[in-house]
């Protein structure tokens, strides 16, 4: 019964590549700056994988009996997003970046969801989630009208009190700027973004939904579902890939929740995928120039990666990545324009350098053609 399982530590990049000057992200390195800043973190389960001895500048710690083959790939898709990165993964790559708004949506984006909605909005400018309910939560419960905000990536955000907007409501509006903001407003992702609280002390609460475009062709999960296998996603998978060729997930909340649910999905017997996004790097971490965080999440992975590889058949093959940097270390608090480390072992993984991969889809290609899956995908096989 053969499986890959992708894990994808969101936001964990190795470097800036080669066009990061393009993102005004030069000097970016998330693994290597957060692992300076906080010298007693120590990945010694991911470093006897490979993660000291990959290609370029690396702190970590060197092995001379790697267990697994190790390397870093390029983005070959023009973006720095979650969507872009995770799509890659899956095999399908986007010639065009999706469209960021870094000045806020223009007018008639607005008014048309406004009319469709129904409702007035306040707000249409980049910020963090955090700050702006803080701004305009008072406003919000005042009159009513959801917060409407953005940041560097390609998102349109509605934020409201659970107590002003229901979260089914609040769902039901992001479906409707989902629909419209489609063609050349077609940004990657719509979130709905629930908080509570009160005046001076507004929280976000674990209602965030993202609600995606769909993949422009069909993906490793695509070809993998309509061929028979099971594909079993944890965390905002489903979400990224509009569950499309899933065949069963859960949405996780916290990474300990992810890593335990991927645990027991390695512990269930069938053939073909589990790919398993933690995201609490990027979301709680990244975003928040948290290097201490970050570094404390990483070692939270790494303490738990021989409960992984303990729970892996012969037949299954891991791959451990990113899908693009958040670099806490450098004044943005923005994605981060960076290579994606790349950890994978198996039974039958040769270990190995595999060096710069030209492409993130290397990872789909290779389970394709090792779970024997046919279909159109970009990559080559590492195997």
């Amino acid at each position: 019964m053969k499986r890959g399982i992708i894990i994808v530590l969101d936001a964990a990049g190795i470097g800036e590549l080669p066009d990061a000057s393009e993102f005004g992200d030069e000097g970016s390195n998330t693994l290597m700056h957060v692992k300076e800043a906080n010298p007693r973190l120590n990945l010694k389960n991911m470093c006897s994988l490979g993660l000291g001895l990959i290609d370029g500048y690396n702190v970590y710690e060197k092995t001379d009996n790697p267990l697994g083959a190790y390397g870093k790939m390029i983005e070959r898709s023009k973006g720095k997003d979650t969507t872009t990165g995770h799509w890659e993964i899956s095999g399908i790559h986007l010639d065009k970046p999706f469209p960021t708004y870094p000045n806020g949506f223009p007018k008639e984006v607005i008014d048309r969801f406004e009319k469709a909605a129904g409702i007035g909005t306040l707000g249409n400018y980049a910020a963090s989630g955090t700050v702006i309910i803080q701004e305009l939560g008072d406003e919000h419960i005042k009159t009513g009208k959801p917060i409407v905000y953005t940041s560097a990536d390609s998102v349109f955000q509605i934020a409201a009190h659970e107590d002003i907007i229901p979260v089914a409501q609040l769902y039901k509006m992001c479906e409707t700027a989902r629909k419209q903001l489609q063609g050349e407003n077609g940004v990657a992702r719509v979130i709905a973004r629930p908080f509570t609280g009160t005046k001076g002390n507004y929280k976000r609460t674990e209602g965030r939904k993202d609600f995606s475009l769909p993949p422009t062709s069909p993906t490793l999960l695509d070809y993998m579902k309509e061929q028979g296998k099971t594909v079993a996603c944890v965390g905002k998978i489903e979400d990224i890939f509009c569950n499309r060729g899933i065949t069963k997930s859960v949405h996780t909340h916290t990474n300990a929740e992810g890593i335990e649910q991927t645990i027991k999905y390695i512990k269930e017997d069938f053939e073909g995928l589990i790919f398993t996004n933690l995201v609490d790097t990027d979301m709680l971490y990244g975003h928040r120039n948290d290097v201490e965080g970050f570094a404390k999440s990483l070692q939270y992975f790494d303490d738990n990666l021989p409960r992984i590889i303990n729970a892996m058949t012969d037949e299954d093959i891991l791959f451990i990545t990113s899908d693009h940097g958040c670099d806490p270390t450098t004044p943005s608090t923005d994605h981060s324009r960076e290579h994606s480390f790349l950890l994978m072992y198996g039974k039958n993984v040769k270990p190995q350098n595999l060096g710069t991969r030209k492409t993130f889809s290397d990872i789909a290609k290779t389970i394709a053609c090792y779970v024997g899956i046919k279909g159109e995908l970009d990559g080559e096989n590492m195997l």
